[in-house]
């Protein structure tokens, strides 16, 4: 399976949308949508995991000019908890 994600930036709301793309199922999924404030980033978007309607987030965050932290949660109550289910330190190759 390949996949490919796209981000689009919307100057009028300052909010980018993330969409992902594989080879499984030949369609975008629909987007994350959020944006960056005081060096964090929030995405958000409504998912369907295992049968589920779920609430899914992304943070970018400890943002430096050669790392940073992505982390991926998801909420089944609407946003009220979330369960951090995958994290990933990014380091510049220099």
């Amino acid at each position: 399976m390949h996949g490919l994600t796209v981000r689009l930036f919307d100057p009028k709301s300052q909010e980018w949308s993330i969409y992902w793309a594989s080879s499984a199922g030949g369609t975008t999924e629909l987007p994350m949508i959020g944006r960056f404030e005081s060096g964090r980033g929030e995405f958000y978007a409504h998912e369907v995991f295992e049968n589920r309607h779920i609430y899914s987030r992304f943070i970018w965050c400890e943002i430096t000019e050669n790392s940073c932290r992505w982390e991926q949660a998801f909420s089944p109550d609407g946003g009220k908890t979330w369960e951090t289910n995958w994290t990933a330190d990014f380091t510049r190759l220099e």
